[in-house]
C-alpha cells in the first residue's frame, strides 16, 4: 500500500481499513478510467447564451439516438465521449431556448463552443428540448432542485419584492420560518444547519427588513441549486442543506439597463461589455426608501431609522479559449433604530464578500476551477426595555480557498475532486443585565473582544458513473478537518447515492450521506430581539453531525413535460446545542459551560409534481414529516418536538401565459401550526410588582401545544409591453400582486395575560400581515 507520509491528513485516520479503502479509490479507480478514455475522442467546450455571451448552466449534451448525454456545470463546460471515427449528431437542449443539433466527424479530440439561441416562440420551443430534460429521472443524485430564476420574476411578492428565499419555501422538505420571512428548515434542520453561498462565498445572514426580504437581487442571479439529501462530496461544512447561487457573469455582447421600481425599495442593474466578447461587467444595487416614507407619519415621541442595501459586482474576462478569470462582490447591510418611551433597539446586520475564481480547462476532459473568497459579517444587536437590557455581538472574518477538478473518462463517467481550506477568525458577545431605561445604549470597541481563530480543511472525491442502462451510481468521501489550539477534529464522510433504471420515465434512488458542521449558532430564549451568536466547536462543544438516509421513486410523463417524485427520508442529528434552562446571554466566546447537548431526529416523506412546459407551468410540493430532540439537562431528559415541527405542509404554485404579454400567477400554502409551551400552573407572588404583573408561570413540559394551521393564498398579474426609445428597444413591465388575498390572520406567537376580572391566564394570538396589494413596475433597456 502507499506510503501515507505523503498525505497527513489520511494519517488522522484512526481506521486502518477505511484509509486503505480511500488510497484505492484514489489510485485505482482512476487509472482504470484513464484507460477507458483512451478508446474515444472528446468533444468539450462551453454552452452559453448566444445573445449575451452567459454561460448557461445545466444545458444538456446528448448524441442523437442514445440516451447517455451529459450536461454542463456551474461554468458552462461540458465534456462528451463520442467513439473514434464516428460520425454523430450532437443535440443540445436548454429550456426556453432552441434546441441545437450539430454534425460533427472525429479523427482527434475536438474543441466546440455552442451559442444556444433564446427562443423565437417560447411556448412552441420549450415543448421540443423538453424531451431531453430528464436528468431528475436519469441522474443518481437525488435531494437536488434546480429553481428558474424566470418564475422567481413571475410569483407574487411581498410589496413588489421578487425572492429567491421565498420560493424555496415552496419546495417539498422545505419549512418557512415566520410568516411573511425568508427563513427556512429543511428535513428538520435548523436555520444555521443551511449552507447559503453566493459565487462559493458564504452569507451568514441572508436577510433584510428582519427576514421579510432576502439579500438576494434576482436581477444578478444566473442560477440558483437547492441540495437537500444525496449531497456530493464536493459540498460540506452543513447538516441540511446547500443553497448555491451563482451571479450572473455581465453580458459580453451589448450593454443593457434593467431595474424596478417597487412600494419600499428601487433596484438597477448594469451590465455590458468592456471588451466586445472578452471582457464584460455586470453591477446591480438595491435601496429602500422606507426610512423616508415612514417619518413624516410618526408622532415626535417615536423616533425610528431603518434603511438597507445592497450591491452586487461582477467581472468577467476571457484571457483565452482555456482560461477565464472572475471577479465578483457582493455587499448587503440593515441599519435600524428605534426608540420610544423606555424602548430603545439598534440592529445592524452586515454581510461583505469578495470572490476570485481562474478556470482553466487542461485539455477535452479535464477542467479546473481555483476560488479564492473572502467573507466578512457583522451582527451588533441591542435592545432595551423595561430597565432590561440585552446585547449581541458576532464579527466573522473568513478567508478560503478552494480548488476543484472536473474530470470526464467518458459519456458515462465524471469525476469531481479537490481541497478546500477556511481560516475562521470569530469574535462574539453576548451580555443580558438590568439598565436604567434612562441611560442610552453603550457602544462597544470591536478590539477589546478576545478573537477565535481556527481553520477547517477538506478532502474530497466524488466519482459518479453509468454503468449500463439500468444501473448508476454517484460515490463519494470528503475528509473535513478543524484545527484550533485547544481542540482538534478529523472526520470521514462517505456519500452514496444509486439509481436503479426501470424504465425510460422510471427509476428509484436511494442515497446515504454524513455530514458534520463545526460552527454553531446559539439562539436566546430571552431576548426580545434576535440575538443569536456564533460560536465554533471546541473541547467540549464537539461538531454537530448528521447522518441521513433516502429513498425514493422519479417518473416522468408526457415525453418529460411533467416530473413525479415520492422521497422517504430519516435523518439523525447529533451534537446539537442549547443553552440551559435559565441561561441568558453572557459576556464570553467560551459559553461550553452554560450549554446543554443532545440528539434530534427527523423523518418524513415527500411529494413533488412539476409541469414545466406549456402556457400553465408550476409544481405542487407536500411533505408529511416528524422532528423531535433529547436533552438530559432539558424537559427532563424527555423527547420533544422543535418549534418547527409541522406535520403538513402543502405548496401549490402555478403561472398561466395568458399571452405573451399577460402572465397570471398565484401560490397557495397550507401547514400544520408550530409547536410553542403552554404553562402548567403559575405562582401569584405577593406585592410582586410589574414584573409579570406578580405572576410566576411555570413550565412543566417543551413544546407541549400548537398554534393554529396557517395557509394564505397569493396572486399576481402582470403586463409586459415593449416600444422603442432612442431607436433602442425598450421593455417595461408593470406587477400587480395581493398577498394573503382573504386576509387570513395567521398565528404569529401567543402570550398569555391574566383577566383582571376572573383573574385566570387567557392566551392571546398575534397575528402580522394581512392583506397586502403592492404595486411593481420593471423595465429593461
Amino acid at each position: 500500500m502507499e506510503n501515507l507520509s505523503a498525505y497527513p491528513l489520511l494519517t488522522k485516520i484512526p481506521n486502518k481499513i477505511i484509509r486503505n479503502q480511500i488510497l484505492r479509490i484514489v489510485f485505482i479507480l482512476i487509472p482504470l478510467s484513464l484507460i477507458q478514455a483512451q478508446r474515444n475522442f472528446a468533444v468539450s467546450g462551453i454552452v452559453s447564451d448566444g445573445s449575451s455571451g452567459e454561460v448557461l448552466i445545466g444545458a444538456n449534451i446528448s448524441v442523437d439516438q442514445n440516451t447517455s448525454g451529459t450536461s454542463t456545470n456551474n461554468y458552462g463546460f461540458y465534456s462528451i465521449s463520442v467513439p473514434a471515427g464516428d460520425s454523430v449528431i450532437l443535440v443540445l437542449s436548454y429550456l426556453g431556448f432552441q434546441s441545437a443539433r450539430i454534425t460533427v466527424n472525429l479523427k482527434q479530440n475536438l474543441q466546440l463552443n455552442v451559442q444556444m439561441n433564446l427562443s423565437s416562440n417560447e411556448l412552441e420551443t420549450i415543448t421540443v428540448t423538453a424531451d431531453q430534460n430528464d436528468d431528475n429521472v436519469n441522474r443518481p443524485q437525488m435531494g437536488t432542485i434546480e429553481i428558474p430564476t424566470n418564475m422567481i420574476k413571475d410569483l407574487p411578492a411581498i410589496l413588489g419584492e421578487q425572492d429567491i428565499l421565498k420560493v424555496i419555501q415552496l419546495l417539498p422538505g422545505v419549512q418557512a420560518g415566520n410568516e411573511g420571512t425568508t427563513g427556512f428548515f429543511v428535513r428538520g434542520g435548523n436555520a444555521d444547519q443551511n449552507l447559503v453561498q453566493l459565487d462559493e462565498a458564504i452569507v451568514y445572514n441572508p436577510n433584510h427588513l428582519f427576514g421579510l426580504f432576502s439579500s438576494f437581487n434576482t436581477r444578478a442571479i444566473n442560477n440558483v441549486t437547492l441540495i437537500k439529501g444525496g449531497f456530493p462530496a464536493q459540498y460540506g461544512g452543513r447538516l441540511s442543506s446547500i443553497l448555491d447561487i451563482n451571479m450572473k457573469e455581465g453580458n459580453n455582447k451589448r450593454w443593457e439597463v434593467e431595474g424596478g421600481i417597487g412600494m419600499i425599495s428601487s433596484q438597477i442593474t448594469v451590465e455590458g461589455p468592456i471588451i466586445q466578447d472578452k471582457v464584460s461587467l455586470i453591477v446591480s444595487a438595491r435601496r429602500t426608501y422606507f426610512d423616508w416614507l415612514i417619518k413624516p407619519f410618526l408622532p415626535q415621541s417615536i423616533k425610528t431609522n431603518y434603511r438597507f442595501y445592497d450591491l452586487n459586482a461582477k467581472i468577467n474576462w476571457r484571457l483565452s479559449d482555456k482560461d477565464h478569470l472572475f471577479i465578483s462582490t457582493f455587499r448587503g447591510s440593515d441599519d435600524a433604530l428605534y426608540s420610544q418611551d423606555n424602548i430603545e433597539y439598534n440592529i445592524f446586520f452586515g454581510n461583505q464578500t469578495g470572490t476570485l475564481r481562474w478556470n482553466h480547462i487542461f485539455g477535452p476532459r479535464l477542467f479546473l476551477s481555483n476560488s479564492i473568497i473572502l467573507n466578512k459579517y457583522d451582527q451588533n444587536v441591542a435592545a432595551l426595555q423595561d430597565n432590561s437590557f440585552s446585547r449581541a455581538l458576532s464579527n466573522i472574518r473568513d478567508i478560503s480557498g478552494k480548488s476543484e477538478f472536473h474530470y470526464y473518462p467518458n459519456r458515462n463517467h465524471k469525476i469531481n475532486f479537490g481541497i478546500q481550506y477556511y481560516n475562521h477568525r470569530f469574535r462574539s458577545l453576548g451580555d443580558s443585565n438590568a439598565q436604567s431605561s434612562k441611560v442610552p445604549i453603550s457602544e462597544i470597541n470591536k478590539d477589546s473582544i478576545p478573537e477565535k481563530t481556527f481553520n477547517e480543511l477538506a478532502l474530497f472525491l466524488n466519482d459518479e458513473i453509468k454503468f449500463n442502462e439500468i444501473f448508476s451510481s454517484s460515490l463519494g468521501i470528503r475528509l473535513p478537518a478543524f484545527v484550533e489550539k485547544d481542540a482538534s477534529y478529523y472526520q470521514i464522510e462517505p456519500r452514496m447515492s444509486f439509481k436503479l433504471q426501470l424504465s425510460p420515465g422510471t427509476s428509484i434512488k436511494t442515497s446515504y450521506t454524513l455530514m458534520n458542521q463545526f460552527l454553531h449558532l446559539i439562539p436566546s430564549s430571552t431576548a426580545a430581539v434576535p440575538t443569536d451568536i456564533w460560536i465554533p466547536s471546541s473541547r467540549k462543544t464537539r461538531p454537530q453531525q448528521s447522518q441521513q438516509l433516502a429513498i425514493g421513486l422519479f417518473k416522468n410523463y408526457h415525453n418529460n413535460r411533467l416530473e413525479t417524485s415520492i422521497e422517504v427520508y430519516y435523518k439523525k442529528m447529533e451534537n446539537q446545542v442549547l443553552f440551559k434552562e435559565g441561561n441568558q446571554l453572557i459576556k464570553t466566546l467560551d459559553v461550553d459551560e452554560f450549554l446543554t447537548y443532545g440528539k434530534g431526529w427527523s423523518y418524513g416523506t415527500e411529494i413533488f409534481l412539476k409541469k414545466k412546459t406549456g402556457r400553465f407551468t408550476g409544481w405542487a410540493a407536500y411533505t408529511l414529516s416528524w422532528t423531535y430532540q433529547r436533552f438530559d439537562q432539558l424537559n427532563f431528559g424527555k423527547k420533544f418536538p422543535v418549534r418547527y415541527d409541522r406535520r403538513h405542509d402543502l405548496s401549490l404554485v402555478g403561472t398561466y401565459d395568458l399571452s405573451k404579454k399577460c402572465t397570471f400567477s398565484g401560490t397557495f400554502v397550507y401547514s400544520s401550526g408550530n409547536t410553542f409551551t403552554v404553562p402548567g400552573g403559575r405562582i401569584n407572588i405577593a406585592q410582586g410588582g410589574s414584573l409579570f404583573e406578580g405572576n410566576y408561570f411555570v413550565y412543566q413540559s417543551r413544546n407541549n401545544a400548537r398554534l393554529n394551521p396557517f395557509h394564505r393564498l397569493n396572486l399576481s398579474v402582470s403586463y409586459k409591453s415593449q416600444t422603442s426609445l432612442f431607436r433602442k428597444k425598450f421593455s417595461s413591465e408593470c406587477n400587480l400582486s395581493i398577498y394573503n388575498i382573504y386576509s387570513r390572520q395567521n398565528p404569529y406567537f401567543i402570550y398569555f395575560r391574566v383577566d383582571p376580572i376572573t383573574d385566570k391566564p387567557k392566551a392571546r394570538q398575534v397575528s402580522l400581515l394581512p392583506i397586502i396589494p403592492s404595486i411593481s413596475y420593471n423595465f429593461k433597456f
